[in-house]
């Protein structure tokens, strides 16, 4: 009885870490649909994330001013974004994909010049990362317990509050907002900043806190996973959250079962089971699973009318 707890827990806490980044990537997203910016961007905002935090705790040898360097990091991105879709009324779609080639391309780069690691930055030390507070074997940095309250503080600030009211009617009708005497633009831009935000928390937890350093792509299309999450959960916050632990759930199987003889069976082909949560990702984006309906103003730009 005491394995099969021990087990349950385990998995459990496996499912929460792996999904720890994917939870707060997917509320960052939140805001920016939810606002009406289609943030396909993600990724690279999250590998940006990743890439300071790691950097600049090998530097400085603080965690937490890894974690700062992160949110600004993503906050730059965000704004790049924000500056293409609203100031300039760009394909947001486009300005997403040129986020995530941008960071690609850049991380690699700056990892080289600084650190000629082949763009991996230095193994980070424990007094340089966010180590486990209560349960070392479950890994529970301080990140997870950010990304599990992160849940119930999106859903208070979009369902309950003044600003998550106009954020769901700028995403809907945003003219009617703009006749209501209130600005577009900035509100997207706050949406945005959000959005930054939560992504540059994701991305600090996967370099500083899930590992113990940068290495080129370790995103892994997690901020993908993350978009389609919210897509699942129709964007609405707990369900995007129950679609995440479903992606770590499958994320935590394919680690406990690499290696494991089935009978009849043989070993499992762990890498089927790996690429799992990335063939659902694929279902989902395509619009095979439910229909799910977006902000009726997501991807439009919108032009004050004189």
């Amino acid at each position: 009885m005491d394995d099969v707890l021990s087990f349950v827990f385990l998995m459990f806490a496996a499912t929460l870490r792996v999904a720890t980044p994917l939870v707060l990537c997917a509320m960052g997203g939140l805001f920016s649909e939810k606002s009406g910016i289609v943030d396909v961007g993600l990724e690279g905002k999250m590998l940006m994330a990743a890439f300071f935090a790691a950097a600049t705790a090998a530097v400085t040898g603080s965690a937490w001013l890894g974690v700062a360097a992160a949110i600004v990091a993503a906050e730059a991105m965000a704004l790049l974004h924000g500056f293409a879709c609203i100031t300039w009324r760009g394909n947001q779609v486009v300005s997403g994909v040129a986020i995530n080639i941008l960071a690609a391309g850049l991380t690699v780069v700056l990892g080289a010049a600084w650190f000629a690691r082949g763009g991996q930055t230095p193994a980070l030390e424990s007094e340089q990362r966010l180590m486990p507070l209560f349960f070392p074997r479950a890994g529970d940095s301080i990140l997870v317990y950010v990304a599990l309250a992160s849940v119930p503080l999106t859903w208070w600030i979009i369902e309950r509050t003044r600003f998550g009211l106009r954020l769901r009617a700028v995403g809907e009708m945003p003219l009617a907002v703009d006749a209501a005497g209130i600005s577009v633009a900035w509100l997207r831009y706050r949406a945005v900043l959000l959005c930054g935000l939560f992504a540059g928390l994701a991305g600090a937890y996967l370099s500083i806190a899930q590992n113990a350093g940068f290495s080129r792509d370790m995103t892994a299309g997690q901020g993908f996973i993350a978009l389609a999450a919210i897509i699942f959960g129709k964007w609405r916050p707990f369900p995007a959250f129950g679609a995440c632990l479903i992606f770590g759930l499958l994320d935590a199987v394919a680690i406990r079962l690499q290696g494991v003889e089935m009978p009849g069976m043989g070993e499992v082909p762990v890498q089927l089971i790996q690429a799992l949560p990335y063939l659902l990702t694929m279902f989902l984006l395509a619009g095979f699973i439910g229909r799910a309906v977006a902000p009726k103003a997501a991807g439009v730009p919108y032009e004050k009318e004189h």
